[in-house]
């Protein structure tokens, strides 16, 4: 992966959690900071959980129809994700320390 003068992947790699392709490792970039309260909320609880920057994390299923919910893997722990929620974490595809 090619990076840029700080020594981070490009803004262009980055992608929503929602918008990554299953069974796809990728590392989080950071959780999104929303307006509304309930949102704020939601971002406090995603990132107790363990999804901060640098953590690697893959979609290992998701339900149908409409991709909804998504099964996502991080460290050794599985969540169930809305897809809002999952939208409002950004990754990397890639993931130095997996497994």
């Amino acid at each position: 992966m090619q990076t840029n003068d700080s020594g981070a992947a490009p803004a262009s790699a980055a992608l929503r959690l929602d918008q990554l392709p299953n069974n796809q490792w990728a590392t989080v970039l950071d959780v999104a900071r929303p307006d509304g309260a309930d949102d704020r909320e939601l971002v406090l609880r995603l990132t107790e959980i363990g999804f901060v920057p640098g953590e690697a994390v893959r979609i290992v299923a998701s339900g149908l129809p409409g991709r909804e919910p998504l099964a996502v893997r991080l460290g050794h722990t599985t969540f169930a994700l809305r897809r809002h929620e999952a939208a409002l974490i950004h990754v990397t595809p890639g993931a130095a320390n997996h497994g």
